[in-house]
């Protein structure tokens, strides 16, 4: 489980080049930039977890950002649990 404004709790990302506009001729750097942009530049617009949208829109710098790092490091965030996978 991630918390990200577009990934949903149970796993399911919003990336369109995986999902909807796949072809074989994608080559792994358009891939891998896909999902580099995905992480760095996170976007609230059209969410899958609507909780962390709403955070990012209206706390990124310090809320959304601590939310991260405990999802991370393994820790609830409301009544979520989110199992540690940094050290």
């Amino acid at each position: 489980m991630l918390y990200h404004p577009t990934i949903h709790l149970e796993g399911n990302g919003c990336l369109n080049m995986l999902r909807d506009d796949w072809t074989l001729a994608l080559v792994i750097n358009s891939i891998t930039d896909g999902l580099q942009h995905l992480f760095l530049e996170p976007s609230p617009e059209d969410p899958l977890n609507k909780e962390a949208a709403e955070v990012l829109r209206n706390n990124r710098r310090r809320l959304f950002e601590q939310n991260v790092q405990r999802s991370m490091r393994g820790g609830c965030i409301g009544s979520t649990y989110f199992e540690r996978c940094l050290k």
